[in-house]
């Protein structure tokens, strides 16, 4: 308990009997009782032989259950192990190579290593640090490419996370690196850490190609990414269908399905060669397993096919469709629930360009708006 508040009362022997009250803080000062505590209380770390002067090699974490002006900041000391200075500590606990290690000359060493609070007077704790030297990577990393589609409404893209490269390495302690060739980062950034691809907004229609790298330290390998990016027409919206897919979540149809039911939905409702396939956005059906795919199809002059001869295309190519994924409905309209006719039934589709939703798979990437479909009688 650090305080405690009285209220302390006097009262006269008069009649009447008169009182006043006062409030005594009591302050509980902490003395400092409790040494520093490392978490965990050894510890055990690698270094590659060969990586430059100030690699960092571990981050000691240390508490104090004192009072903050008890506890940090902490004083590090190497007490033993480091004769011939490979190491150095800096004020905030990070352990780092002062030397080139050679895996041939040393392939061990045990620290002991200190730990001062800052109390009076002060405590002191001790861990020992076990470094291992391993020999330097012999295997390049191996990454996968990435093709990332962005759908978004005109000019209106606001930026975000568009997918992540995926890179392995056989020497199980390298760690990885990624980065942007520095003329692309105008509009695009690689986090360097997980390779997280982020767009800024307003990227323009067309394709774009990334000069993508990850590293070991010790080899660089490129990376293929492709970015497509696709801005709707509002015309879109007003001549769509939706094909609605049965237990199946979008990272799956992005990953397995999307190119396969592309190809073969072109053959089932292109008309002409030139004529133009859009998926417009994919999403799942709230408080259910299945999926829908929003698309429209435009004619090589401009204009769009209407929805009607869009789905009656669709009915009578279901069965080929269905050899790549199974179908649970084509709509056009959304009436469920609403006690009209079908020739009475309105409904309207509204995209929400600044809601992306981003399926991100280690080949295939997909980014799009999430849309609302409202529906009414107009009987």
């Amino acid at each position: 308990i650090s305080g405690y508040s009285l209220v302390i009362q006097a009262r006269d022997s008069g009649t009447p009997p008169l009182s006043s009250s006062v409030t005594v803080n009591v302050d509980i000062s902490d003395v400092n009782d409790n040494s520093p505590v490392f978490t965990p209380a050894n510890y055990t770390a690698v270094i590659q032989e060969n990586k430059p002067v100030g690699t960092s090699i571990l981050q000691l974490v240390v508490t104090d259950k004192d009072s903050f002006h008890n506890g940090p900041p902490f004083t590090f000391t190497i007490l033993t192990g480091n004769e011939e200075e490979e190491f150095t500590l800096d004020p905030h606990g990070v352990l780092r190579s002062a030397v080139i290690f050679k895996h041939m000359v040393a392939t061990e060493y045990v620290l002991c290593v200190q730990a001062k609070d800052s109390g009076k007077p002060q405590q002191v704790s001790h861990t020992y640090i076990q470094v291992r030297v391993i020999e330097e990577s012999i295997h390049k990393p191996t990454a996968i490419p990435l093709e990332i589609f962005i759908v978004t409404m005109e000019d209106d893209f606001p930026g975000g996370v568009i997918g992540k490269i995926h890179a392995t390495d056989q020497d199980v302690y390298d760690v990885l690196t990624y980065t942007l060739k520095s003329e692309q980062k105008s509009l695009f950034k690689v986090n360097n850490h997980d390779g997280k691809i982020i767009a800024l907004g307003g990227l323009d229609n067309g394709k774009y190609v990334l000069n993508v790298s990850v590293s070991d330290g010790r080899f660089q390998v490129p990376i293929d990414v492709v970015v497509h990016v696709e801005q709707l027409l509002q015309e879109m919206l007003q001549n769509t269908v939706t094909i609605r897919f049965e237990n199946v979540s979008p990272e799956d149809f992005v990953g397995l399905h999307m190119h396969g039911f592309r190809r073969t939905l072109r053959n089932a409702v292109l008309s002409q060669k030139q004529d133009s396939l859009h998926i417009i956005s994919i999403q799942p059906v709230a408080g259910s397993n299945q999926l829908d795919m929003l698309f429209a199809v435009q004619m090589h002059n401009g204009g769009f096919y209407k929805p009607a001869y869009l789905i009656q295309k669709l009915t009578n190519a279901r069965r080929h469709l269905e050899n790549v994924i199974r179908i649970s409905a084509i709509l056009e309209k959304n009436c469920s629930g609403l006690d009209c006719q079908e020739q009475h039934c309105e409904q309207s589709l509204s995209i929400d360009s600044h809601s992306l939703m981003t399926y991100s798979t280690a080949r295939i990437s997909f980014v799009c708006p999430r849309f609302y479909r409202n529906v009414r009688c107009m009987c």
